[in-house]
């Protein structure tokens, strides 16, 4: 059976003839295909106001983002058989890319799967559902993973603030097996700990990776001050490669208390101290003491989750990296962090810059970096590319 049709008003197929997947509530002829005729997670094939058939996909009238878009193929079935394939392309590049099975295995729309995410930790796969076409059809999504990884078990994470956006509940089950409380992820030489179930989102944050191994080559003899720590990986990571102390912020002691014991695993308990609480009265606490460290990493939650937040985020950013760059001694580096899609890689340089210059130091941009090749960019969707990371080296004025 042939999916039903959503087409699109006159002059809105340019986007999707340029590659991009989502089409918007605004851009369809609901004369022509009502949206109320459909339910959230229905097939459907998208066309242009002339019927030109611009691809299939599946369809939420709840969302601003009505159809998301999985293959420009009109002859496609979503469904198991496609996600094997899809799934199948994904293991082999990060096979590829990385000698260990710790990795984001599915990152969404760029891996051709919108509304899915599957980080794996071994035999242990985390999937995360976000629309609610893909949560339809979790079970095709689930034996296609055993077929293609053969996992243990499998944790469905379905408890991501976005789902309410789409009309979905909330939950955490598991899909396969029985999935352990934790897991331990091994990054370079290190290896960390995590919970799964009560952990954030899923478990780890594998994008920020290759920034964490930027920063290595400048903690050797350093005081390291890890901002926003979760589990330890900047902090730990540099302890373990010769920094002589690391102080841990986060405001969960879940999280600091697991950094405290992959500190223990990892042989640098002693040069890690832990402090919970509220990264700005922290820095301001630090401040106030005069404290100073040689290495500050500023790695925030999205502080800008959709476009109306923009103004109140981009100051958080800006005081954020200013009472940072406080506590930085001269000739020190800060690595400044957004995973905010909706602040750009130039406005993130211009707030360190802007930050800087209000306290009278000078800084030079030595490095920069952004999410890890398990985390590919779609050309043609600027969304799937988020994070952004620069490395900064303080001077003592301007």
């Amino acid at each position: 059976m042939s999916p039903s049709v959503i087409r699109l008003r006159p002059r809105e197929d340019r986007r999707l003839r340029a590659g991009h997947l989502w089409v918007f509530s605004n851009e369809i002829d609901c004369d022509a295909t009502p949206l109320t005729a459909f339910a959230p997670g229905d097939p459907v094939r998208i066309e242009s106001a002339h019927g030109r058939c611009l691809g299939v996909g599946y369809v939420n009238p709840r969302s601003l983002i009505s159809v998301r878009i999985v293959s420009t193929d009109p002859r496609t079935v979503i469904g198991r058989d496609l996600f094997v394939d899809r799934l199948q392309q994904a293991r082999a590049w990060r096979e590829r890319v990385y000698a260990s099975p710790f990795y984001r295995l599915v990152f969404g729309e760029a891996d051709g799967l919108p509304g899915l995410v599957v980080d794996r930790y071994d035999d242990v796969l985390v999937a995360q559902f976000t629309t609610a076409g893909m949560e339809r059809l979790k079970g095709d999504v689930v034996e296609a993973l055993d077929q293609v990884i053969r996992p243990t078990s499998i944790l469905v994470r379905n408890d991501t603030s976005s789902r309410a956006l789409e009309g979905l509940p909330s939950y955490v089950e598991a899909a396969l097996g029985e999935p352990p409380e934790e897991v331990t992820v091994i990054e370079g030489s290190c290896r960390f700990r995590v919970a799964l179930g009560a952990g954030q989102k899923t478990g780890w944050f594998y994008d920020q990776r290759p920034n964490r191994a930027r920063l290595l080559p400048y903690v050797a003899r350093t005081r390291v001050l890890d901002l926003f720590s979760y589990v330890g990986g900047f902090g730990i990571q540099a302890a373990a490669h010769g920094a002589s102390h690391a102080t841990l912020v986060d405001a969960s002691e879940q999280a600091l208390s697991y950094a405290r014991g992959n500190a223990a695993d990892n042989g640098v308990a002693s040069h890690v101290a832990t402090v919970r609480g509220d990264v700005f009265e922290v820095l301001r606490e630090l401040r106030d003491g005069g404290e100073r460290f040689d290495v500050v990493i500023v790695d925030p939650p999205a502080l800008i989750k959709r476009r109306k937040d923009y103004e109140a985020g981009l100051a958080a950013y800006q005081r954020l990296n200013e009472s940072a760059l406080a506590v930085l001694g001269a000739d020190g580096v800060l690595l400044s962090a957004s995973c905010s899609y909706h602040l750009e890689r130039q406005t993130l340089s211009r707030v360190v810059a802007s930050a800087a210059t209000r306290l009278r130091r000078g800084i030079q941009f030595v490095d920069e970096g952004g999410q890890g090749p398990d985390h590919p960019i779609h050309p043609a969707i600027p969304e799937t590319a988020y994070l952004k990371a620069f490395v900064a080296r303080s001077l003592s004025t301007l």
